[in-house]
Protein backbone atom coordinates (compact mmCIF):
# COMPACT_ATOMS: atom_id res chain seq x y z
CA UNK A 1 0.00 0.00 0.00
CA UNK A 2 0.69 3.80 -0.41
CA UNK A 3 1.90 5.45 2.19
CA UNK A 4 -1.15 7.75 3.63
CA UNK A 5 -0.42 11.85 3.00
CA UNK A 6 -2.70 14.35 4.73
CA UNK A 7 -3.36 16.73 2.33
CA UNK A 8 -3.11 19.73 5.03
CA UNK A 9 -3.03 20.37 8.59
CA UNK A 10 -6.79 21.02 8.42
CA UNK A 11 -6.97 17.21 7.46
CA UNK A 12 -4.60 16.52 10.41
CA UNK A 13 -6.50 17.98 12.93
CA UNK A 14 -9.31 16.04 11.95
CA UNK A 15 -7.88 13.38 13.18
CA UNK A 16 -6.67 14.90 16.26
CA UNK A 17 -10.14 15.60 16.56
CA UNK A 18 -11.76 12.64 15.89
CA UNK A 19 -9.20 10.24 17.74
CA UNK A 20 -8.08 12.33 20.72
CA UNK A 21 -10.60 11.40 23.33
CA UNK A 22 -9.97 7.41 22.83
CA UNK A 23 -5.88 8.00 23.15
CA UNK A 24 -6.45 10.02 25.81
CA UNK A 25 -8.15 6.84 27.71
CA UNK A 26 -6.01 4.06 26.52
CA UNK A 27 -2.80 6.55 27.96
CA UNK A 28 -4.83 7.12 31.24
CA UNK A 29 -4.99 3.30 31.36
CA UNK A 30 -1.41 3.26 31.49
CA UNK A 31 -0.44 6.21 33.62
CA UNK A 32 -3.50 7.02 35.57
CA UNK A 33 -2.46 10.59 35.98
CA UNK A 34 -4.28 13.12 34.16
CA UNK A 35 -1.35 15.59 33.41
CA UNK A 36 0.69 12.79 32.31
CA UNK A 37 -1.89 11.48 29.97
CA UNK A 38 -2.13 14.90 28.38
CA UNK A 39 1.43 15.08 27.60
CA UNK A 40 2.13 11.51 26.49
CA UNK A 41 -1.25 12.78 24.43
CA UNK A 42 0.55 15.37 23.03
CA UNK A 43 4.17 13.51 22.07
CA UNK A 44 1.79 10.63 20.49
CA UNK A 45 -0.06 13.12 18.05
CA UNK A 46 3.47 15.19 17.32
CA UNK A 47 5.26 11.45 16.53
CA UNK A 48 1.80 10.65 14.58
CA UNK A 49 2.67 14.16 12.75
CA UNK A 50 6.43 14.06 11.74
CA UNK A 51 5.66 10.01 10.63
CA UNK A 52 2.04 10.37 8.89
CA UNK A 53 3.96 9.42 5.50
CA UNK A 54 5.16 6.04 7.01
CA UNK A 55 1.32 5.43 7.71
CA UNK A 56 0.98 2.32 4.66
CA UNK A 57 -2.52 2.08 5.43
CA UNK A 58 -2.23 -1.45 6.41
CA UNK A 59 -4.69 -0.71 9.83
CA UNK A 60 -6.59 1.49 10.19
CA UNK A 61 -5.45 5.37 11.61
CA UNK A 62 -7.01 4.48 14.68
CA UNK A 63 -5.41 1.33 14.70
CA UNK A 64 -2.23 2.94 14.48
CA UNK A 65 -3.05 5.78 16.68
CA UNK A 66 -3.85 3.24 19.24
CA UNK A 67 -0.09 1.52 18.88
CA UNK A 68 1.98 4.82 19.26
CA UNK A 69 -0.26 5.53 22.90
CA UNK A 70 0.68 2.48 23.97
CA UNK A 71 4.61 2.56 23.09
CA UNK A 72 4.64 6.38 24.50
CA UNK A 73 2.32 4.93 27.75
CA UNK A 74 5.08 1.66 27.92
CA UNK A 75 8.06 4.28 27.53
CA UNK A 76 7.04 6.57 30.31
CA UNK A 77 6.19 3.36 33.25
CA UNK A 78 10.14 2.16 31.97
CA UNK A 79 11.59 5.98 32.58
CA UNK A 80 13.26 6.74 35.55
CA UNK A 81 10.76 10.18 36.01
CA UNK A 82 7.82 7.20 36.63
CA UNK A 83 9.70 5.17 39.25
CA UNK A 84 10.67 8.03 41.22
CA UNK A 85 7.06 9.97 41.29
CA UNK A 86 5.78 6.33 41.80
CA UNK A 87 7.95 5.70 45.60
CA UNK A 88 7.17 9.37 46.43
CA UNK A 89 3.10 7.98 45.83
CA UNK A 90 3.81 5.52 48.32
CA UNK A 91 3.91 7.25 50.88
CA UNK A 92 1.45 9.19 50.38
CA UNK A 93 -0.75 6.30 49.73
CA UNK A 94 -1.24 4.69 53.22
CA UNK A 95 -3.78 8.08 54.43
CA UNK A 96 -5.32 7.46 51.48
CA UNK A 97 -6.00 3.81 51.84
CA UNK A 98 -8.24 4.09 54.66
CA UNK A 99 -10.64 6.09 52.38
CA UNK A 100 -10.51 3.69 49.83
CA UNK A 101 -13.19 1.24 51.09
CA UNK A 102 -15.98 3.79 51.56
CA UNK A 103 -15.02 5.34 47.94
CA UNK A 104 -15.72 1.46 46.85
CA UNK A 105 -19.15 1.60 48.78
CA UNK A 106 -20.00 5.30 47.97
CA UNK A 107 -19.82 4.85 44.26
CA UNK A 108 -22.03 3.40 41.68
CA UNK A 109 -21.82 0.52 39.45
CA UNK A 110 -19.83 2.32 36.71
CA UNK A 111 -17.26 3.64 38.93
CA UNK A 112 -16.83 0.54 40.74
CA UNK A 113 -15.67 -1.77 37.44
CA UNK A 114 -13.82 1.19 35.97
CA UNK A 115 -11.78 1.35 39.45
CA UNK A 116 -11.82 -2.60 39.12
CA UNK A 117 -10.79 -2.53 35.69
CA UNK A 118 -7.80 0.57 36.45
CA UNK A 119 -6.30 -1.36 39.48
CA UNK A 120 -5.94 -5.22 36.48
CA UNK A 121 -2.39 -5.32 35.78
CA UNK A 122 -1.44 -3.69 32.76
CA UNK A 123 -1.40 -6.79 30.73
CA UNK A 124 -4.96 -7.07 31.32
CA UNK A 125 -5.84 -3.97 31.51
CA UNK A 126 -4.86 -3.26 28.34
CA UNK A 127 -6.61 -6.12 26.79
CA UNK A 128 -10.19 -5.31 28.26
CA UNK A 129 -9.39 -1.89 27.53
CA UNK A 130 -8.70 -2.43 23.80
CA UNK A 131 -11.64 -5.30 23.10
CA UNK A 132 -14.42 -3.70 25.64
CA UNK A 133 -13.70 0.26 25.48
CA UNK A 134 -12.11 0.73 21.87
CA UNK A 135 -14.58 -2.01 20.46
CA UNK A 136 -11.07 -3.46 18.39
CA UNK A 137 -11.14 -7.63 17.71
CA UNK A 138 -8.85 -10.10 19.02
CA UNK A 139 -6.52 -9.74 15.71
CA UNK A 140 -6.39 -5.45 15.97
CA UNK A 141 -5.14 -6.51 19.79
CA UNK A 142 -2.72 -8.95 18.66
CA UNK A 143 -1.07 -6.82 16.24
CA UNK A 144 -1.21 -3.63 18.36
CA UNK A 145 0.69 -5.21 21.62
CA UNK A 146 2.83 -7.51 18.98
CA UNK A 147 1.30 -10.41 20.89
CA UNK A 148 0.19 -14.13 20.05
CA UNK A 149 -3.77 -14.41 19.33
CA UNK A 150 -4.21 -16.91 21.35
CA UNK A 151 -1.79 -15.27 23.99
CA UNK A 152 -4.90 -12.16 23.82
CA UNK A 153 -7.90 -14.85 24.17
CA UNK A 154 -6.18 -16.04 27.53
CA UNK A 155 -5.16 -12.03 28.96
CA UNK A 156 -9.18 -11.41 27.94
CA UNK A 157 -10.45 -14.27 29.61
CA UNK A 158 -8.07 -14.18 32.94
CA UNK A 159 -9.05 -10.44 32.96
CA UNK A 160 -13.01 -10.96 32.58
CA UNK A 161 -12.34 -13.92 36.21
CA UNK A 162 -10.43 -11.04 37.93
CA UNK A 163 -13.31 -8.38 37.03
CA UNK A 164 -15.99 -10.60 38.16
CA UNK A 165 -13.86 -11.98 41.28
CA UNK A 166 -13.25 -8.58 42.41
CA UNK A 167 -16.75 -7.23 42.02
CA UNK A 168 -18.01 -10.06 43.91
CA UNK A 169 -15.98 -9.72 46.74
CA UNK A 170 -16.90 -5.94 46.77
CA UNK A 171 -20.51 -6.70 46.75
CA UNK A 172 -19.80 -9.20 49.80
CA UNK A 173 -18.33 -6.51 51.51
CA UNK A 174 -21.00 -4.18 50.90
CA UNK A 175 -23.58 -6.43 51.87
CA UNK A 176 -21.67 -7.23 55.25
CA UNK A 177 -21.17 -3.18 55.95
CA UNK A 178 -24.80 -2.85 55.51
CA UNK A 179 -25.80 -5.62 58.04
CA UNK A 180 -23.02 -4.40 60.27
CA UNK A 181 -25.09 -0.68 60.13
Amino acid sequence: MEPYKARNNEEFDEIVREYVNDIRKIIYTYVKNHHTMEDITQEVFLSAYRNLGQFRGDSAIKTWLIKIAINKAKDYLKSWNYRAIKVTNLIKEDSVSRKTEQVIIDNDWDQELARVIMDLPIKYREVIILYYYEELDTNEISNILNINLNTVKTRLNRSRDLVKRRLDFIGEISKADKKGT
